[in-house]
């Protein structure tokens, strides 16, 4: 498969997971785009769809976005290649927001030190169970790193659209998951297997000792 076919089968999963990301339903997409919700649930569902540029600059626009972002044209490059917004705005985040921006899980960076003595950073996919920040590893991978070790836990979020973003920064210290029933509750809970595939056995835990956030806001 080309590049160029690989972007435009992507397309559907861009548009939903922007729609998502700005709390649309189908519908109220559809509407600000002045398209037939049903038309929009096929480009969405459907890997060959092929929407057309008027469509796609409708759409574009009505999820406060680019034509280019959605066809993938930013695939490759560091978040945030986008301008500040003109009057943007600092404001800490409570320890409730920090958990909701946290949600249940997603990909985020644990920081280490590594036998040498050099820091090391590397994203891993993660789960929040009981409020504290649990992954898998493999026991040789750069995240086992963590274990035994007070550490630092990162998750972050740009809207490239709107200049906005946030970030959550979990600090504790990390522990090894060896209990069998606690082994068997995290896989059940975890949302997906490690992106990075291959054998990853460790699981790590990492307690919330202090949780802190900030979120850029733009007026």
């Amino acid at each position: 498969m080309t590049e160029d076919a690989k972007a435009t089968g992507d397309i559907g999963r861009r548009i939903a997971q922007r729609r998502q990301e700005l709390g649309l339903t189908r519908e109220e997409a559809a509407a600000r785009a002045g398209a037939a919700p049903g038309y929009l649930q096929y480009v969405e569902e459907h890997p060959e769809a092929s929407p057309d540029a008027n469509f796609l600059l409708r759409l574009a626009e009505a999820l406060e976005t680019s034509v280019g972002r959605l066809r993938g044209g930013d695939t490759g490059l560091p978040p945030g290649t986008g301008r500040a917004g003109r009057h943007p705005e600092l404001v800490e985040l409570d320890p409730e927001e920090c958990w909701d921006h946290l949600s249940t899980h997603g990909v985020g960076r644990i920081a280490v030190s590594t036998p040498d003595g050099s820091p090391a950073i590397a994203p891993v996919n993660y789960t929040v169970v009981d409020r504290a920040i649990t992954f898998r590893t493999a026991s040789g991978a750069t995240p086992a790193l963590a274990v035994g070790t007070e550490t630092a836990f990162e998750v972050d979020h740009i809207d490239e659209a709107l200049s906005e973003g946030w970030s959550v920064l979990v600090t504790g210290h990390a522990d090894r998951v060896t209990d069998p029933d606690a082994v068997r509750r995290l896989a059940e809970a975890a949302h997906t297997e490690p992106w990075a595939g291959g054998e990853r056995e460790l699981w790590v835990h990492v307690e919330a000792e202090r949780l802190t956030g900030r979120r850029i806001l733009t007026h």
